[in-house]
């Protein structure tokens, strides 16, 4: 039995319908996943790879230039701290020498010794200007102070030839007063002397005159009491 016309359209009008939304539906998921591969953060991406490289780039940099001032600071630091070590020796240095210096005059056993110089230092001032410290000791008496007066005399040449330049010729002027003294253990006394334009000095002489006993005199050779790097060395 054929059916009849109306049946058959009425038949095929949902089918229709349904093949429309089908199509509808794939075409919005088509334009979907095409907006989606432009513009979703992919790993194929060219722009996101270039905004990542150049995000990671930007880091490196910080990185570098992070631990660039780390190392600086690190050099500042190590510099520094060298610094202070070497100023450090050098004070235990001075220390020691300053402790070897006083046991000679509390240790027991150590022999007891009467007025001397126990050392002569000379540092240049001017090109013929020298200041001195003469440190002066004793130990025989403990008791009694060392009391009297110091004076230099300077042996060298000039034009060839020896001369002594006393210490009225070192202080330049006439009754030029010693340099006095007065002490139990120790003192260091200085002052100036001026050598003339032309002499070469090769020793130096330290005279002691106490009020009580015989002078004291002790000679430096002029290269072991001055630095290296002064002129006359």
């Amino acid at each position: 039995m054929t059916k009849p016309p109306s049946a058959t359209r009425r038949a095929r009008g949902p089918r229709i319908v349904i093949a429309l939304a089908v199509v509808v539906v794939l075409a919005l998921l088509f334009g979907l996943w095409g907006a989606w591969q432009a513009f979703a953060p992919t790993s194929g991406n060219p722009q996101r790879q270039l905004a990542t490289q150049q995000a990671e780039l930007e880091g490196l940099q910080q990185q570098v230039s992070t631990l660039t001032r780390s190392d600086q600071i690190s050099r500042d630091a190590n510099r520094e701290l060298q610094g202070t070590l070497a100023e450090r020796d050098e004070e235990i240095a001075a220390l020691r020498a300053d402790v070897a210096f006083y046991e000679r005059f509390v240790g027991a056993t150590e022999q007891r010794k009467g007025l001397t110089v126990h050392e002569l230092r000379m540092q240049p001032r001017t090109d013929q200007g020298w200041h001195y410290t003469a440190t002066l000791t004793q130990s025989l008496s403990r008791e009694a102070a060392s009391v009297g007066t110091m004076r230099l005399s300077v042996e060298g040449t000039r034009d060839g030839r020896l001369e002594t330049l006393e210490w009225d010729q070192l202080r330049q002027r006439d009754d030029a007063a010693r340099v006095a003294y007065s002490f139990k253990y120790f003192q260091q006394v200085e002052g100036d002397i001026v050598l003339p334009p032309g002499f070469q000095p090769l020793r130096v002489v330290v005279r002691l005159e106490p009020e009580r006993g015989s002078a004291v005199e002790r000679p430096f050779s002029w290269a072991d009491v001055t630095p290296r790097s002064a002129p006359g060395a």
